[in-house]
């Protein structure tokens, strides 16, 4: 067989590996899954009202602010979802695992390309979770073309994959899984110092740039456009932009690091 169907063969084989880690051991999935589902429960719920006033003007009802949050929600979730990413390679690189992978006739690039697909994955699959559940609660998209979607769709992907080589070399450079998960928190917190909550211009200004200059506002911006019509102007290329930068600092990262000596 060829070079490339053989990294495709092996890949496949350590794909199937992590996914079945994920449904045997489905408690971190769904821990880290609970976080953007409560935040936006509370967002909406609890502080919806005032928020929805806040965005839209006097009388605006909860709707809007429904609206506004879902967005920044669905990246919140890719955040989330990507720490335990960083968990499992960290899991492997000290667990021995990998060591023994060295040994065998597979092609190296496949361990790492085995977690980024299995994490794309669940982070789509948890993205529709935390969406149904944004429909659920009033979530509407206003006139988006299935282009549109498919834009958002395309858009939710290449960012989780951008995140996703992130933490896969937080992973291997952390010595076990509490500093790896450690090590992977800022995918969470950058979120909620974005556009995801409240809008960019209502922050105070020596603030804004923490908001305006990082992936997700963007990322952010560009989806509400997609699903809610807003402007999106230069955000779109933004975002691309970090989406692909990120891919290609990750990947290089990523492998550099699995290339050294294994710890």
């Amino acid at each position: 067989m060829s070079s490339l169907t053989l990294a495709v063969r092996d890949t496949n084989t350590m794909l199937r590996r992590n996914l079945l880690h994920a449904r045997r051991y489905p408690s971190l999935t769904l821990n880290l899954l609970l976080t953007p589902v409560m935040l936006l429960l509370l967002f909406v719920y609890i502080f919806g009202d005032v928020m929805s006033a806040g965005i839209g003007g006097a009388g605006a009802d909860r709707s809007a602010y429904i609206a506004y949050i879902v967005p920044g929600l669905l990246l919140l979730t890719i955040g989330s979802t990507v720490v335990g990413t960083a968990v499992s390679v960290s899991n492997d690189m000290t667990e021995g695992i990998i060591a023994r992978f060295r040994t065998m006739a597979i092609h190296r690039s496949s361990v790492l390309v085995g977690h980024v697909v299995g994490s794309v994955l669940q982070s789509v699959l948890s993205v529709v979770v935390v969406g149904a559940v944004g429909v659920a609660i009033g979530f509407r998209s206003t006139d988006a073309t299935v282009l549109e979607w498919l834009a958002a769709f395309g858009l939710l992907v290449l960012f989780s994959a951008a995140l996703t080589w992130i933490a896969v070399g937080m992973g291997l450079i952390s010595p076990n899984a509490e500093a790896a998960s450690n090590n992977a928190l800022p995918m969470v917190l950058l979120p909620m110092l974005s556009s995801a909550f409240i809008p960019v211009e209502t922050m105070p200004g020596w603030f804004r740039p923490i908001a305006e200059y990082q992936p997700f506002t963007p990322a952010i911006e560009t989806l509400r456009g997609l699903l809610l019509g807003t402007e999106i102007g230069h955000n779109g290329w933004l975002a691309v932009g970090w989406s692909v930068g990120l891919v290609v600092l990750g990947y290089f990262w990523s492998t550099a690091k699995f290339a050294q000596d294994p710890r």
